[in-house]
């Protein structure tokens, strides 16, 4: 979470240990405690006096839920459908189908997280357009989703072929992603224009040498930065299709979404910025589902 500015080291006084902050701009914050012992060691836990808890790619938080907040409509929806391991050279993947015949399709990097700590397939059940799912678990995250162009040619000639040798698709295929996964779809759309009539975008690491430098450090810093430079300078390759993206308003991704959403908007996409009130995890993503992803599916594929 991004709080600039923010004092957060506890103190101590009558027997408590004591932490004054202003709310976020958000309706929930997940958050963890680092513990210093007095022999050096640091530690992180989650906080003993708070028993709500938020699943997490890298563990549970504890988390802190407003009175404004509401969980989303569909969460209530028993889980449906069928998976199928899907044989694709260099990715690992899995088709979740609501039925049998033709239909639209979804493909989510980080897809079986996106399924675990959203709920994916289960939002897709309660959807009212029928469609298919394809969840990718990448293998090294940070060179493959980094604007690699091996994967976007792992995409293009393996894994979509793969999906429509095994069930029909109707309607253009639409990509979803968050943070490297995010700026994974946007750059395998970018290199190859016909693989996706659609775009969903959430917390995307749209990486800017201005207005990011605390990424600096990121191996693939460099890489990343030439490929959003070119696309905020207007180069390269695209056909403009509809484009949502989701961005937190507590985190430090804001300002690059949002210089991302108005270059694809100068470029002539249909774009949507949505800004959240939470930070960049998947429950905040989840939360985005209705209406922004329910929405841009609509338009995707009832005008099609």
């Amino acid at each position: 979470m991004s709080l600039p500015g923010a004092d957060l080291e506890f103190t101590y006084a009558d027997g408590c240990w004591a932490l004054p902050m202003n709310r976020p701009p958000v309706w929930r914050m997940e958050y963890r405690l680092q513990l210093r012992h007095r022999d050096g060691r640091v530690e992180e836990i989650c906080d003993p006096g708070n028993d709500l808890r938020a699943p997490g790619a890298f563990g549970d938080k504890s988390v802190v839920e407003f009175p404004d907040y509401t969980a989303p409509r569909w969460l209530g929806t028993p889980p449906a459908g069928e998976f199928i391991d899907l044989d694709v050279p260099g990715v690992t993947a899995r088709l979740w189908s609501p039925g049998d015949g033709p239909m639209p399709l979804l493909v989510a990097n980080d897809g079986p997280e996106y399924d675990r700590l959203a709920g994916l397939t289960r939002f897709a059940t309660w959807f009212d357009i029928p469609h298919r799912v394809a969840l990718l678990q990448p293998g090294d995250r940070d060179d493959e989703y980094s604007g690699n162009p091996e994967y976007v040619r792992t995409l293009a000639r393996d894994l979509l072929p793969a999906v429509r040798d095994l069930v029909p698709v109707e309607k253009p295929v639409v990509g979803m992603g968050a943070s490297l996964g995010g700026l994974a779809m946007l750059h395998a759309h970018r290199r190859r224009p016909s693989l996706f009539g659609g775009l969903f975008l959430q917390s995307g690491s749209f990486f800017d040498r201005r207005l990011d430098p605390q990424e600096s450090g990121y191996s693939r810093f460099g890489r990343i930065t030439r490929f959003v430079s070119g696309v905020v300078r207007g180069g390269g390759r695209g056909r403009p299709i509809p484009v949502t993206i989701t961005c937190g308003l507590a985190e430090e991704n804001l300002a690059n979404n949002r210089q991302l959403a108005a270059a694809l908007v100068a470029l002539g996409y249909p774009t949507g910025l949505v800004e959240v009130p939470d930070a960049h995890n998947y429950v905040g993503w989840r939360d985005a589902f209705d209406p922004a992803l329910a929405d841009l599916l609509r338009a995707v594929w009832e005008g099609s």
